[in-house]
């Protein structure tokens, strides 16, 4: 007797059902439909806005800016009566401002303009006569007087530069040891049990 062959035609191939999917929660589709975005900065703006440059200035620029500051000051003090307390503590937020603004190739000019912007300021506040030798005794003698603000608002220019020398060499230095582990091929640790051919061969 013959039994019925249980095997498919070839030419026709066997439907599947297709899933049913699950059907949304009332009142689901409704909400996403009506759901919009808010309106306001995004995540890129804002991290956009958080990295903007500081203010960067070139040696000579930051020496102009420094010195057209103190001669402001020491005209308006000289206005006011002269009293060098204010002067010497403007001079000290010019020290900052200059130390802090000048690009990091000409770190070395803030401690040399300091000094100079505090004399060219210090002009106006000199006394003397009419005669050029009398501004610049005046001069002298103002400068004389008020050497430890000079002093003061040089050095906090002077370590004001340096921590800024220092946390840029030490940024360079991460720079250059991540990218010398990113250029670094990383190889598989070798398994102490291989044999010494196969170590050979691996070293090769």
């Amino acid at each position: 007797m013959e039994q019925p062959s249980t095997r498919t035609p070839q030419g026709k191939a066997r439907r599947v059902p297709p899933v049913p999917r699950p059907a949304a929660p009332v009142g689901q589709g409704r909400a996403a439909a009506v759901r919009r975005p808010r309106s306001g900065p995004s995540t890129q703006q804002l991290r956009a806005l958080g990295r903007l440059p500081a203010p960067r200035l070139t040696g000579l620029g930051s020496g102009v800016l420094t010195t057209a500051w103190m001669l402001g000051i020491g005209w308006l003090d000289s206005l006011a009566g002269g009293s060098y307390a204010f002067y010497g503590l403007f001079f000290l937020l010019a020290g900052t401002v200059c130390a802090l603004w000048v690009r990091p190739a000409d770190l070395i000019t803030a401690p040399v303009t300091a000094p100079i912007a505090f004399a060219v300021g210090a002009v106006p506040l000199a006394g003397g006569g009419d005669g050029a030798g009398a501004k610049v005794m005046g001069l002298v003698t103002l400068l004389s007087l008020n050497a430890g603000w000079l002093y003061a608002g040089t050095l906090l220019t002077a370590l004001i530069t340096l921590v800024r020398r220092i946390v840029l060499i030490r940024r360079r230095r991460r720079a250059r040891l991540r990218r010398s582990q990113r250029q670094q091929p990383s190889r598989p640790p070798r398994s102490p049990r291989c044999s010494p051919a196969q170590q050979e061969r691996s070293r090769r």
